[in-house]
């Protein structure tokens, strides 16, 4: 059978089934994406956030931001993609590739996702509402990286770190140093994690032409990976000592940074399954280095 992260069983399948191509379309089975969106926003608040009153009204928000607008980057993705996810063993099953939703029914979907990042967005302060707004060009140009450069996983890290500087900027009003640390952080991160994830692309993206750093690197991955992963510790330790985190802080960064040593380690590209399983893993990892900020402001 191919490899295919798509899940049709569990509380999608209890869904009306006229609701059930939406929730494949927004990748509401596999909500490891919400969370990746969420977790650099996680970081950024974590530090920046005045009190815990505005600490959970700001987590609040950017929680129900992520699952909105991850929805509706799945959604344009998958409308510039259809006729390449055709062609993907991992993705023919998606909703606009097999049929199952006209493009229409998507374009009225990602309508009402917009209109509810938008009610969203308008809860927060000018800076981070013009960041929020800039996100967009983000969103619609990542689908094209990867038929015109070999890095589409870069153009992937600033799109999802974005939450980064717009978390920092919800919670303090401004950009300092810290900001562009944490940013740089989350792509770096975002780098190493998307590449595991495309190795299982890695075969049927050669055939059809989809570029990618699983493809440019291939063998070599792990020591690439290692890398990006060691600056995304050396960079989320940067923010932390600009910051003026204590000295928790430091010793609670052992724990992700354990965990992401040990992707690099189990690392085998040729095991689809064993990829996505270390690219979900990164959920721990993200909550660990909030854990680890949280702790070093006590």
């Amino acid at each position: 059978m191919a490899h295919t992260d798509i899940v049709r069983g569990g509380w999608v399948a209890r869904l009306p089934a006229a609701w059930v191509p939406y929730a494949l379309l927004a990748r509401a089975d596999r909500p490891i994406g919400f969370w990746l969106l969420f977790l650099p926003g996680l970081w950024s608040i974590a530090l920046a956030a005045p009190d815990a009153a505005s600490f959970a009204r700001l987590l609040a928000l950017f929680a129900a931001g992520s699952v909105a607008m991850r929805a509706a980057g799945c959604v344009v993705n998958d409308m510039w993609d259809r006729d390449l996810d055709r062609q993907v063993a991992r993705t023919a099953g998606r909703p606009l590739a097999a049929g199952t939703l006209r493009m229409r029914q998507a374009l009225w979907f990602l309508a009402a996702l917009l209109a509810i990042g938008l009610a969203i967005l308008l809860q927060l302060n000018t800076m981070a509402q013009v960041l929020g707004v800039a996100s967009l060009g983000l969103v619609a140009l990542y689908p094209l990286a990867k038929r015109v450069t070999w890095w589409p996983q870069l153009m992937l890290g600033f799109t999802f770190g974005w939450a980064a500087p717009m978390g920092f900027a919800a919670a303090a009003g401004t950009l300092g140093p810290a900001a562009g640390l944490l940013y740089a952080a989350a792509i770096a991160w975002i780098l190493g994690y998307d590449t595991i994830y495309a190795h299982q692309d890695r075969e049927d993206d050669a055939l059809v032409g989809v570029r990618s750093t699983a493809r440019l690197f291939a063998a070599r991955s792990r020591p690439f990976i290692a890398a990006c992963y060691a600056a995304t510790v050396a960079l989320l330790l940067a923010a932390g000592w600009s910051s003026g985190l204590g000295w928790a802080f430091f010793a609670a960064m052992a724990l992700p940074a354990g965990l992401l040593a040990r992707q690099a380690v189990r690392l085998d590209i040729d095991d689809p399954a064993l990829c996505l399983r270390l690219f979900r893993a990164n959920r721990e990892v993200g909550l660990a280095v909030g854990l680890a900020v949280l702790l070093g402001r006590l």
